[in-house]
């Protein structure tokens, strides 16, 4: 998968950065309520903008006046995700009108010299216009009056700031995995233990350890060499779950974790066996997974988890929540003590290599075969007559993640249960577990050309 550009949409809190971001990817995953810093769902997606994707993102409030040690770290992280960004949205609220944080946070964004784009947001009507007018004092351009809420302007202004990106470079031929060192981003909640599984991967102390959550605020890359294998491993600040006091910090350090996830060749999901797997767990898990990143979780503290029974607990909870993700790999590890930190780069490597693999087409048919044997698909309804759905051939399209089209002859009556069904397949018969797998499905008539 290339590396896309990164629109960060950027503002300070509750001027309504969720609802835009739910707006423009067509979804309402991320939660929008009134209490400023309650975001805490889906923080990144793909959009298609004018025949160009790009990475859309939704980031921490920025405040320049925050206080206390949260509220100062939130902000540490928020200012270091604008340098991961390639363009940036900034809203603001026209009903509050502006304020004077927005002149400190408008110089921020002046010194990153990336395309900005000023959204003055809450603009429901036309009589609502002129609140617009003082936000040009912020020197920033273009400025757009939008409604986040119910739509106008937004999709318009996404078009003028992705107009502004530098034109897409052609890529350039990466060298073969083997030939290369493997990149590979440790990602997880704060404080699971991502600094002390760097130090053990890379065989020395090379970055500070504290039991002090949110130690590591940026990415740090450290370059080592295991067993022959270069590797360039990639400590990325926590992703935080939702609290009381906490509930910014996600979207501060997020952001640095998407660029390290688009970057690397394979994730380290890690978190803590002594408490679980939670939400935010899970929320980590699916952002690498839509990335379309291999992934290994690593459930780290095992050296806390106290007899059979109690680990038991741990294990069927851990399938519990994976039962949508069951091809993904979990290693029992301690980095404290070395547990089961053998196994790790070597699952790493292999599921790496897994999403570089190319398929043969004869091969890739020979099990759409198989498998429209094994498990014929549903009818398709036309009208009031039921026909069956016929598979023809199948073709790969692309590497990591490995992608695949099947021309088949209704497309949109194929259930998503049979989608799952041909993914696990796929996952079975040409090893990839771990490894995200992208099905597309085409129309081809049953009659065929001649």
């Amino acid at each position: 998968m290339p590396r896309l550009p990164l629109v960060a949409i950027v503002g300070r809190p509750n001027v309504g950065k969720s609802t835009l971001f739910n707006r423009l990817t067509g979804r309402r995953r991320a939660l929008v309520d009134d209490t400023p810093g309650v975001t805490r769902d889906r923080i990144a997606a793909e959009v298609s903008v004018n025949g160009r994707s790009v990475l859309l993102v939704d980031t921490a409030g920025l405040d320049p006046d925050a206080s206390g040690e949260i509220e100062a770290a939130v902000q540490e992280q928020a200012r270091a995700a604008l340098e991961a960004a390639d363009a940036i949205l900034f809203v603001t609220d026209g009903q509050a009108g502006l304020v004077p944080q927005e002149h400190e946070i408008a110089d921020l964004l002046r010194r990153t010299r990336k395309p900005v784009a000023l959204a003055v947001n809450k603009i429901d009507a036309p009589r609502h216009a002129p609140r617009m007018l003082e936000f040009h004092a912020l020197g920033l351009e273009p400025v757009r009056a939008i409604s986040a809420e119910h739509g106008s302007g937004a999709w318009d202004l996404l078009e003028e700031i992705v107009a502004a990106l530098p034109k897409a470079a052609d890529a350039e031929e990466e060298a073969p995995l083997a030939e290369r060192p493997l990149r590979v981003a440790i990602v997880g909640r704060p404080n699971v233990g991502k600094s002390s599984l760097l130090n053990l991967l890379a065989g020395e102390k090379r970055v500070v350890v504290s039991g002090e959550a949110g130690t590591t605020r940026d990415s740090v890359d450290v370059t080592a060499t295991r067993d022959g294998r270069s590797y360039v491993f990639v400590d990325t600040a926590g992703m935080r779950r939702a609290g009381k006091r906490d509930r910014l910090v996600e979207r501060g350090s997020a952001l640095m974790a998407v660029r390290a996830i688009e970057d690397a060749d394979v994730a380290l999901v890690l978190l803590d066996a002594s408490e679980g797997f939670t939400d935010q767990d899970a929320r980590v898990l699916m952002l690498a997974r839509e990335r379309g990143r291999p992934c290994v979780l690593l459930a780290n503290k095992w050296d806390r988890i106290e007899g059979e029974a109690a680990g038991k607990r741990v294990r069927e909870g851990i399938a519990q929540r994976l039962r949508p993700l069951p091809d993904v790999p979990v290693i029992e590890i301690s980095a404290k003590t070395g547990k089961g930190a053998g196994r790790i780069l070597p699952l790493a490597q292999k599921i790496a290599e897994a999403a570089a693999r190319q398929i043969p087409t004869s091969a890739l048919n020979r099990w759409l075969q198989d498998s429209a044997r094994r498990h014929e698909p549903s009818m398709a309804q036309r009208g009031t007559r039921k026909r069956p759905i016929k598979f023809f051939y199948a073709t790969q399209t692309g590497t990591r993640p490995p992608t695949f089209v099947l021309f088949c002859t209704e497309p949109s009556e194929v259930l998503d249960s049979y989608r799952r069904f041909l993914e696990n397949r796929l996952r079975e018969t040409f090893g990839f577990a771990g490894v995200p797998v992208r099905i597309r499905l085409r129309k081809r008539s049953a009659v065929r050309e001649t």
